[in-house]
């Protein structure tokens, strides 16, 4: 995805920091699937629903899409009308919803992270695999402060607000760091010699890319300048979770919002996308030798 891309209050996804509570996102989406097995094993319309917490049919679908804090008393609502009677499921769907209300870590960056861009924040927390294609720079967990900076210097932010943006970058990086995030990704040589910053700048970062690949075994290929990256229709992630119930889903980041896509037909196509291009993309070790000759300031033979 194109988290480095310098639009006003867009800072890129991030990562929380290990052994801070877990994001609210998560439990959001599996209460609200079970919410809507629920009512669906029950025979209840959405409007029906609505109407048992004074809503509308607008809000059910928000709350069993998992993009909305659902109230415990909306909670207690529905399994009344679902006929929730175990006292254990009715628990355990109500820990959810408190777990949903929950406040993320990252709210403290709530004035320069848009509306739309912080569910992919606990997304992206909660995953355990990660596959990208970055068409645009190099991806924001392998990128270093410096890079960083100098991306974010593009767009118009104040200085205060740029150290945050690193900042907060820095911290989802922790999780990569610790090994408890599994990463792939395919970058686009275009991004990797994008220049950003000075020469001894982007001599820091191929070193960088190095040393994550060596130190983490991290996947790193680069699509070469005539490959087959015109098959994808710009970055994107895809994201899968240890929790069984929570589907694959597609993060696609866009100027002024972002696409969340959990249906296997999208993720299937965008899943083959991104096959197609590995295939045809520079091995890891080849890519590993490109990179080593942009670090010594050479071009290959």
């Amino acid at each position: 995805m194109s988290d480095g891309v310098p639009h006003r209050r867009h800072p890129g996804p991030g990562y929380g920091d290990p052994g801070i509570a877990a994001a609210p996102t998560v439990p959001r989406i599996l209460l609200g699937i079970q919410l809507r097995r629920l009512r669906e094993a029950r025979g209840i319309t959405a409007r029906e629903a609505a109407l048992a917490i004074r809503g509308s049919e607008s809000k059910i679908s928000r709350i069993e899409l998992g993009r909305n804090a659902v109230r415990e008393v909306d909670v207690v609502d529905l399994l009344r009308l679902y006929q929730v009677t175990d006292l254990a499921q009715r628990d355990q769907l109500l820990n959810l919803a408190a777990e949903a209300n929950s406040q993320a870590w990252w709210h403290h960056y709530h004035d320069v992270l848009p509306a739309w861009f912080q569910p992919y924040i606990g997304l992206e927390e909660s995953a355990d695999v990660i596959y990208s294609f970055e068409a645009q720079f190099v991806p924001g967990l392998l990128q270093t402060e410096d890079y960083a900076a100098a991306v974010f210097r593009l767009g118009d932010y104040s200085t205060a607000d740029l150290d945050r943006l690193v900042d907060l970058r820095k911290r989802r990086q922790r999780r990569l760091n610790s090994g408890s995030l599994r990463f792939a990704a395919v970058i686009d040589e275009v991004a990797l010699r994008r220049p950003v910053g000075n020469a001894a700048l982007m001599r820091a970062q191929y070193e960088h890319l190095l040393g994550m690949v060596d130190r983490l075994g991290l996947v790193v290929q680069v699509a070469p300048l005539f490959g087959v990256s015109y098959a994808a229709p710009g970055s994107f992630s895809i994201l899968h979770f240890p929790a069984e119930e929570l589907p694959d889903m597609v993060y696609v980041e866009q100027l002024a919002g972002a696409q969340y896509l959990d249906k296997r037909g999208d993720v299937d196509r965008y899943s083959a996308v991104l096959e197609q291009i590995s295939a045809a993309s520079m091995t890891a070790g080849q890519s590993t030798n490109l990179i080593e000759t942009m670090a010594a300031g050479r071009e290959p033979g």
